[in-house]
């Protein structure tokens, strides 16, 4: 039986997403989808990163991942909103709810994409796009926002898919249309090269995904080692044997790296090194958010000058996803690690920020920011208990004591 794969990918996600919780609660309020807006970074400071942006904002070159401070420079009238993963959250339950009243065989790969295997419920190209037409309008229909579908036999290739022309757009990418559509695109479009690994590539003068399927395997394994020469060659090709697994597999550690612009050492390790210790704690915190979850040990490594790999760990007395707390570990950790090696004469040529060991919360003792925010919450109920006396009070005095009946924390008139 040919196998049919749905990949569904909200447009936007978090800007869509908060763009429909402010028109909720201000219907009169601007439609961040319409105009140049980002979710992202210290709205009051303007630090941070770009985490999703609008459509009209693309058209200024804002980019996801880039500072907050240059997307401003693009952008001089860039509308910022603050990240609302509690929202975010609800949205993605409701979506993919919708995509389970279609199949069972669902696998949620992110907060806002999924992959769907509907081989049960087509048996041809024409049937398959008819269904994914209509996941994608009940979607837009019920929820308010948009979304991609790409179809294929495999996952690999459906991901491709549905990562062309956007928004609320369905997109086909079989074996027999890889050369016509995927070939062509740039080697920084192949899913899961890495933009590392795709300006290694540019600067050996492969352009295009084409360019590197004209590779023997031995020679992408000569170039990029024995596994990521392996899965480049095979995905040029649209292999892909993975299945879509209906029971999500838990992350173990959530990590990100770069290799640096410039050798770093002591004398330029707080200009460049720095920076991008935040940056990564930064993406490493917004991805965690983005899965619900939290990191009990914070890790650092390196590699140097001769392309050897250091590292340092420790673990935190109460589990965090907060960029702040991430950064602040990784520097110390950093500053640990770099002492030996920048007395040696060492240097650093990449970088990266992690968090293991993590949970959904469940194992989170209570710190004294959630203290202060329980306390504050305290404190209102409190507020609002004793003007609720004072009413009743009022109220009885003028009326009697039987007009009014406490139910609860609620007062009720006494009916006659």
């Amino acid at each position: 039986m040919k196998r049919f794969v749905f990949h569904v990918d909200v447009n936007s996600a978090f800007l869509s997403w908060s763009a429909l919780k402010q028109l909720q609660e201000d219907p009169g309020s601007v439609d961040l989808r319409t105009i140049p807006s980002a979710v992202g970074g210290d709205i009051r400071t303007r630090h941070g990163i770009i985490t999703a942006k609008s459509i009209p904002a693309k058209a200024y070159h804002v980019q996801t991942g880039e500072p907050v401070v240059r997307a401003l420079e693009k952008c001089p009238q860039l509308v910022l909103v603050r990240s609302d993963f509690k929202t975010y959250r609800m949205y993605s339950s409701r979506f993919i709810s919708i995509l389970k009243e279609y199949t069972d065989q669902v696998q949620q790969a992110s907060i806002d994409e999924a992959y769907m295997d509907v081989s049960d419920l087509v048996s041809s190209r024409e049937d398959a796009i008819t269904l994914a037409d209509r996941i994608k309008n009940t979607v837009r229909g019920r929820l308010g926002f948009t979304v991609n579908v790409g179809i294929s036999e495999n996952k690999f290739l459906a991901k491709m898919a549905s990562d062309f022309e956007k928004p609320d757009k369905v997109h086909t990418l079989f074996s027999d249309e890889i050369r016509q559509k995927m070939w062509p695109l740039p080697v920084r479009d192949l899913y899961g090269c890495g933009a590392a690994t795709a300006q290694q590539l540019n600067e050996m003068g492969f352009r295009t995904i084409g360019d590197l399927a004209a590779c023997s395997e031995q020679m992408l394994k000569t170039i990029l080692g024995e596994k990521r020469g392996e899965y480049i060659y095979q995905r040029v090709r649209g292999i892909d044997s993975s299945l879509v697994e209906t029971v999500r597999q838990e992350a173990k550690s959530c990590s990100n790296e770069t290799t640096t612009a410039e050798d770093i050492g002591r004398r330029n390790y707080n200009n460049t090194a720095l920076p991008i210790l935040r940056q990564l704690s930064e993406k490493v915190s917004g991805r965690m958010k983005k899965d619900g979850v939290f990191g009990a040990t914070c890790f650092v490594q390196v590699k140097t000058g001769g392309f050897q790999r250091h590292s340092r760990q420790t673990r935190l007395r109460n589990s965090t996803n907060d960029a702040r707390i991430i950064y602040e570990t990784a520097c110390a950790l950093m500053k640990e690690l770099t002492e030996g090696l920048f007395d040696e004469g060492e240097v650093l040529r990449l970088i990266g920020v992690g968090m293991s060991d993590l949970d959904h919360g469940e194992y989170r003792q209570m710190g004294m920011e959630d203290w202060l925010q329980v306390n504050e919450q305290n404190q209102r109920k409190k507020e609002k208990k004793e003007k609720l006396d004072e009413m009743v009070r009022k109220i009885r005095a003028q009326y009697g004591e039987g007009a009014v009946i406490l139910h609860g924390n609620q007062a009720g008139p006494q009916k006659h």
